[in-house]
């Protein structure tokens, strides 16, 4: 019998992902949902007739929740978590070569646009599995994404390097090949193109995957535009279809972005400090610690002294601090490298921020409303 006691309005309704965890604290499996409270009260409501469903519900102990600012970030995270932790109760997206992929303009002499899956195991992990292993050959490469849907991933893939006329071939032949006589490719590789004007040709793709939005779909409706007057019906329409996809996906996700960079994002409450690691670009997971030394700025000192003095991220995110300079020159004794300390006011990291003191206050609130001591903050 499962001794976990579900309380539907302990969880908010609004989107995010949920980590059930067994008696140990092991991740048993991840999901996400638009509104959280409607899916985990499913779990618990009724008879589950699944035998799986019922040995997960009676192994779950605690359930731990991010909330995320909208269903793509949950449908992102979720597939970022259930990579890194690989939870025994979920079947899907463990792959590291499965759901959302990016596409990458490749550091070849002559780029051409191919489909990317991030690693998304921590870096020691990765060291661990291949110690032996080479830096990536296409650690320079140029990413975009990432896509949510791999048939309009696909459909992007192919509208890019048709317009510019990117080559597709790996290897690349000595003799042009057919799509370049139906005028799909520019044939680089038997000198009908420059090798510099082909470059510019892949770094235009690139600014326009870049810029995303209104410029693709610019392009797209211009494509659409043109197989219309060539009557070719089927093909206008396909794009079309392509292009209301375009329309409807959220522009702005947070939880995984392409960077080198680690990064702690700090938010400093009253006596309780959050922090979100970000690795790499991607959000992995929330740390609630007290905050020892009371309350202020000058506390919030003493704990970035004290908890970065030996590992640290290259750069924290903090929303308080009482002297920023002296703090990264003590950091940097002993022969630390730099580190960067960020208090943003607006853009990228000050959205991600808000979305820490979003996961703080729900937490806190989760806290109060066990110890009885107020209602619950949603």
């Amino acid at each position: 019998m499962n001794s976990f006691n579900f309380q539907a309005q302990d969880y908010p309704e609004r989107p995010g992902c949920y980590l059930m965890k067994d008696s140990d604290g092991n991740i048993l499996y991840v999901g996400k949902s638009k509104s959280l409270r409607s899916r985990l009260r499913s779990y618990f409501q009724g008879k589950p007739s699944h035998k799986r469903l019922v040995q997960l519900v009676g192994s779950i102990a605690a359930i731990e929740v991010i909330l995320v600012n909208n269903e793509s970030e949950s449908l992102i995270l979720e597939n970022n978590l259930i990579k890194i932790h690989k939870p025994p109760y979920n079947r899907a997206l463990k792959k590291d070569n499965s759901g959302y992929a990016y596409l990458q303009l490749t550091e070849e002499r002559l780029p051409r646009l191919d489909v990317f899956y991030r690693d998304r195991r921590p870096k020691s992990v990765r060291a661990v599995a291949n110690p032996q292993s080479v830096p990536d050959k296409e650690a320079g490469s140029r990413r975009f994404g990432p896509y949510y849907s791999s048939r309009f991933r696909n459909a992007v893939l192919e509208f890019v390097t048709d317009h510019f006329k990117l080559r597709t071939c790996d290897p690349m032949p000595r003799r042009a090949c057919l799509l370049f006589h139906i005028h799909r490719c520019s044939g680089v590789c038997e000198g009908f193109i420059t090798e510099e004007d082909y470059r510019q040709s892949a770094d235009q793709a690139a600014e326009l995957l870049e810029s995303g939005g209104e410029k693709l779909i610019a392009a797209m409706y211009g494509r659409m535009e043109q197989y219309a007057e060539a009557l070719a019906f089927e093909k206008a329409d396909n794009m079309l279809r392509h292009i209301r996809i375009l329309e409807k996906l959220p522009e702005k996700q947070i939880v995984d972005r392409e960077g080198a960079a680690d990064q702690d994002v700090i938010y400093f409450g009253r006596n309780r400090v959050l922090i979100a690691k970000v690795q790499e670009g991607m959000l992995r997971d929330f740390r609630m610690l007290d905050l020892k030394q009371g309350f202020g700025d000058q506390a919030c000192d003493l704990f970035l002294l004290r908890h970065y003095r030996e590992e640290r991220p290259h750069e924290l995110i903090v929303n308080r601090i009482s002297d920023l300079k002296t703090v990264q020159t003590q950091l940097r004794s002993g022969g630390n490298s730099p580190l960067r300390i960020t208090l943003p006011k607006r853009g990228l990291k000050y959205d991600l921020l808000k979305l820490c003191e979003q996961n703080y206050e729900y937490r806190i609130g989760m806290e109060e409303a066990a110890a009885g001591s107020g209602p619950m903050q949603e």
